[in-house]
C-alpha cells in the first residue's frame, strides 16, 4: 500500500505531460491537414530532377 504514494502522484504527474503535450501539440498546428500526407503519397513527382542536382552522370563508351 506504501507504494501507491508514490505510483500516485507519478501517474498523475506523466498524464499531466502528456496532456500538456497534447495541448502543444494543438496550438502549434501539428493536427491542421490530416488529409495532406495522404494524398502527397498519391502524386508522382519522382520525373522532375530537384533544382540543385546536378545532371546526370555519363559514361563513355570508349574503353
Amino acid at each position: 500500500m506504501e507504494g501507491l504514494l508514490y505510483l500516485i502522484p507519478i501517474a498523475l504527474f506523466l498524464g499531466g505531460l502528456g496532456l500538456a503535450a497534447f495541448l502543444w501539440a494543438l496550438r502549434s498546428g501539428q493536427f491542421d491537414d490530416l488529409d495532406g500526407a495522404a494524398e502527397r503519397i498519391l502524386f508522382d513527382d519522382d520525373d522532375e530532377d530537384p533544382p540543385d542536382a546536378p545532371p546526370p552522370l555519363r559514361r563513355s563508351s570508349s574503353g
